[in-house]
């Protein structure tokens, strides 16, 4: 009796999950039922807003990405194709939203690209209790973070997702529609034109 209470359990429960996954929301939304919608975006929000913040560094425009980026998915449910995984269709929502809003906005001032708090923490390196390594850390991270804001929309793009979100080449490939030959290409290209952009600004320090 007490093991056919645990089975009956189990198979509760892992109905209740089959009926919560990505696909399972996705087909509910489809239907009409927007709470599962906003199922998904309570899920994947902060993937969304990470992502964009990485490519704009300011969170407004952050927040405004959010916000399309989702009502964009919203409105082309019906042209998400179930064998794709949902993140790796929405994060190409994103990418091709920070595209857009990268080519309609001007060069950013250095003292906004510094004021950008947060952005590339991936980067820090030494303790606290050593200053001298504190300032060198520093001194890095903004290199890298000014190098990065400089680059292109399509090649920060990469970098963002596969250095600092680390996906896989296959959803990179997804992401930007090409093969996953070419997403490995590209990102080869940003990770070049990255070094080619940051090399000069460590150096600057240096006699």
């Amino acid at each position: 009796m007490v093991e056919s209470r645990v089975m009956g359990y189990d198979a509760s429960l892992s109905g209740r999950m089959e009926l919560d996954t990505d696909g399972a929301l996705v087909k509910r939304a489809r239907e009409g039922d927007f709470g599962a919608f906003e199922k998904l975006f309570d899920r994947h929000r902060a993937l969304v807003y990470r992502f964009a913040y990485q490519m704009t560094s300011r969170r407004d425009d952050a927040e405004d990405i959010v916000q399309e980026a989702f009502v964009r998915a919203y409105q082309n449910l019906h042209r998400y194709r179930d064998e794709a995984k949902f993140t790796t269709w929405l994060l190409r929502i994103v990418t091709n939203l920070c595209t857009d809003q990268a080519r309609m906005s001007q060069r950013r001032s250095a003292l906004e690209v510094q004021e950008a708090a947060g952005a590339l923490d991936w980067m820090t390196c030494g303790e606290i209790a050593d200053p001298v390594n504190n300032l060198e850390a520093d001194r890095r991270k903004g290199a890298l973070r000014k190098a990065l804001n400089a680059l292109p929309a399509h090649h920060r793009s990469v970098i963002v997702l596969r250095d600092i979100e680390e996906r896989d080449y296959s959803d990179i490939g997804q992401i930007l529609g090409c093969t996953v030959g070419g997403a490995k290409l590209r990102v080869l290209r940003a990770r070049r034109a990255l070094k080619d952009r940051i090399t000069p600004l460590l150096g600057e320090d240096r006699p």
